[in-house]
């Protein structure tokens, strides 16, 4: 019963915006202020019905009756009202149409700030089922504030791009976005924040499969890091350079990564870490050749008989060097034999 009154009352607002559009021979000019509020007053009472689709018609003429009367910000308020009624209805891409419409209508009226909070509402109801859109919203608001000079801001803004790009697992727009991130922050000497997206920064590289861009980012802005930041990172890239899957896991699941934000907490658990086995890890230098063994080692044996364990490896270097020595001396002999039979056949 109360919501046909309410549509009942709907319908006079309409009547009465109707009328005040028609012009006679003492009224030349259609009253749009009237109209725009009749139609605004119209649309609450569908609202309260819960007739969202008659709602939302009675919002758009109002929106063109304002804007006809230069009235920018109220167009922009019922373009908004008209977005979170399409939310109701389940119409994703008007809500993406409808907010530019009223960050545009907010631009003109002068509160830029105004529609960049307007974009960033709307990103914000369809960013789960239209993340590009989301996308380009948040991006345009940046704008927005960017030419304001208004980096903290502009700041806020870049980190729902940089994280957005993180969950659709866009590494390269990703990379791109948490610089322009830290450029922001640092035109707003907000130092602290830069250290923490460097630890995202290091982890999208290595998500990309680039240690060596990994370690360049970290080389880059790692002074803005704490020591636990520090400490993390230099794990971490130590760990992917030597392929070393233990201490790769070990710096991945770190608390400090672990209570990061959301998206770069999931990435952390997502990336491929290293194999840790004997075969893949990297050959060092004193396993790269096998042991050298003498030939007379049963010699050594024999002379190391009595010998006490301390002296033990003296000997064996010592017989070594003089197995060496009488090696050396029969080169030599043979040398000078095989000489003397060269020159006494040239004699005879």
């Amino acid at each position: 019963m109360a919501a046909t009154k309410k549509i009942e009352e709907a319908l006079a607002h309409i009547r009465e915006a109707e009328k005040s559009l028609k012009t006679s021979l003492l009224k030349w000019k259609p009253d749009y202020d009237v109209a725009a509020d009749e139609y605004n007053a119209a649309a609450l009472c569908y609202k309260t019905s819960k007739q969202y689709s008659q709602c939302r018609d009675c919002l758009l003429k109002a929106v063109e009756n304002y804007k006809l009367n230069r009235s920018f910000f109220s167009a922009g308020k019922c373009l908004e009202q008209a977005a979170l009624i399409s939310k109701e209805l389940g119409d994703m891409e008007s809500i993406f149409t409808l907010c530019q419409r009223a960050a545009c209508m907010y631009r003109e009226h002068g509160i830029p700030d105004t529609a960049a909070l307007s974009l960033d509402k709307g990103a914000k109801i369809i960013e789960q089922q239209l993340p590009e859109k989301a996308l380009t919203m948040y991006e345009h608001a940046v704008d927005i504030v960017m030419t304001e000079d208004r980096p903290r801001q502009a700041a806020e803004y870049q980190c729902r791009v940089a994280r957005l790009n993180v969950k659709m697992q866009k590494y390269d727009a990703a990379t791109d976005a948490i610089r322009r991130e830290i450029c922001y922050h640092q035109a707003g000497e907000n130092n602290p924040a830069i250290g923490r997206l460097t630890v995202g920064l290091v982890l999208v590289q290595l998500a990309r499969g680039d240690t060596v861009a990994a370690e360049k980012a970290f080389r880059e802005w790692g002074s803005y890091c704490e020591h636990e930041e520090v400490r993390t990172l230099e794990m971490l890239i130590q760990a992917y350079d030597e392929e070393d899957g233990d201490m790769a896991v070990k710096a991945l699941n770190s608390p400090f990564i672990k209570h990061m934000d959301v998206e770069y907490a999931k990435l952390a658990r997502s990336l491929p870490v290293p194999k840790c086995s004997q075969d893949t890890r990297k050959p060092g230098v004193t396993d790269a050749y096998p042991p050298y063994t003498s030939s007379s080692g049963a010699d050594v044996d024999a002379l190391a008989k009595g010998v006490d364990n301390a002296s033990l490896s003296q000997v064996r270097v010592a017989s070594e060097y003089f197995y060496l020595v009488s090696c050396l001396i029969k080169r030599e002999e043979n040398i000078y034999n095989s000489n003397l039979k060269f020159y006494t056949s040239i004699a005879s």
